[in-house]
């Protein structure tokens, strides 16, 4: 037998047999692409919450509470 005899051969087994990778092929991608879908939304509504501009971290904490000495931030008393 010649080499290129030789790496022509099918060594994979019978791919005729069975069928199913073509079906579990296609489950696969499309579960992928549900769980891709779900991902996304999740985080375009998570995006979504966040503030429009963050604080300056910078810049020192001002009392603009109005005399509530309680600790908390605006953000935690809405919730």
């Amino acid at each position: 037998m010649q080499a290129w005899q030789f790496l022509a051969e099918n060594n994979f087994g019978d791919t005729r047999s069975g069928g199913l990778a073509g079906p579990m092929g296609l489950l696969i991608i499309v579960l992928l692409a549900i769980a891709t879908v779900l991902l996304i939304r999740n985080m375009t509504a998570r995006i979504r919450r966040l503030p429009a501009e963050f604080p300056d971290p910078d810049k020192p904490a001002t009392s603009s509470d109005g005399g509530h000495s309680d600790g908390g931030t605006e953000a935690e008393s809405r919730r």
